[in-house]
């Protein structure tokens, strides 16, 4: 397992729950949100994220639980990958969006780039170790 990809994972997923708390509790002004965050047509489309990023951290934290009961969990590193492949769509899916609207904030772009670019670094590694797995 790459040396980073434990506390990277859970910092990402739990930071999905933790922006939804935040949004839900309205503890930050509107305005940090995101951009034209009076369009209801955009407050519906940051909504429309709620069920991939819980699913992602769902199944991210339960594949770290998995991995701490079992480091060569073949079904944890399934998931694993199933969850860095659901935390690069979110991530390009704001980033297509901000892109086709010709808006450039790097308030946005910057963790977005983040959720699309670390799930690439660690995929090709655990395909690797997946496709030994399932040959041993």
């Amino acid at each position: 397992m790459p040396k980073y990809l434990k506390p990277v994972m859970w910092l990402t997923d739990v930071g999905f729950i933790l922006y939804w708390l935040v949004s839900f509790m309205k503890l930050l002004p509107p305005e940090y949100y995101y951009q034209d965050y009076n369009n209801e047509m955009l407050v519906a489309w940051n909504l429309s994220f709620i069920p991939l990023d819980l699913l992602i951290s769902a199944t991210g934290l339960f594949s770290l639980w998995l991995l701490r009961k079992n480091p060569h969990s073949v079904q944890a590193l399934a998931l694993i990958l199933l969850s860095l492949g659901l935390t690069f769509c979110s991530g390009l899916q704001a980033i297509a969006f901000w892109a086709f609207r010709g808006e450039l904030d790097w308030f946005w772009w910057t963790p977005n780039l983040f959720l699309m670019l670390y799930p690439l670094w660690f995929m090709p590694f655990l395909f690797q170790k997946l496709k030994r797995e399932a040959i041993s």
